[in-house]
């Protein structure tokens, strides 16, 4: 039997973890001198969104929620930026960088909201 977890129940972590398999995918293309470079460094910023929503979700504290639902915020533009420098040097097609700009939209305005809400006082 699968264990639940408390983030399971989150559409921003469902969302992010749609983001990983979509940027592994996008960096298996990626010329394998960066492989140790700019794809391993993509590929650990876009893990770090869905576990620090993760570890986030494991706190009880509302403030330090919020706190690791900014550090996934902040991991998030990372990816951006490097998706974007990524297309910039030719390893990424321009339907691709579409694509996950339209993802990490997505996620930075539910990480927004979600962040919000952990920050008001009840």
């Amino acid at each position: 039997m699968k264990a639940t977890f408390v983030y399971h129940k989150l559409k921003v972590w469902h969302l992010a973890k749609d983001l990983v398999k979509e940027v592994y995918r996008i960096t298996k293309g990626f010329p394998a001198e960066e492989k140790f470079g700019l794809v391993s460094q993509i590929n650990r910023a876009v893990i770090s969104v869905a576990s620090n929503i993760a570890e986030g979700s494991g706190r009880t504290n509302r403030k330090d929620q919020a706190h690791f639902t900014q550090i996934a915020y902040g991991s998030l533009m990372e990816v951006a930026c490097q998706m974007e420098i990524s297309f910039d040097l030719g390893f990424v097609l321009e339907s691709d960088l579409s694509s996950v700009t339209n993802s990490i939209c997505t996620l930075s305005e539910k990480l927004s909201a979600l962040r919000n809400a952990q920050l008001r006082t009840e």
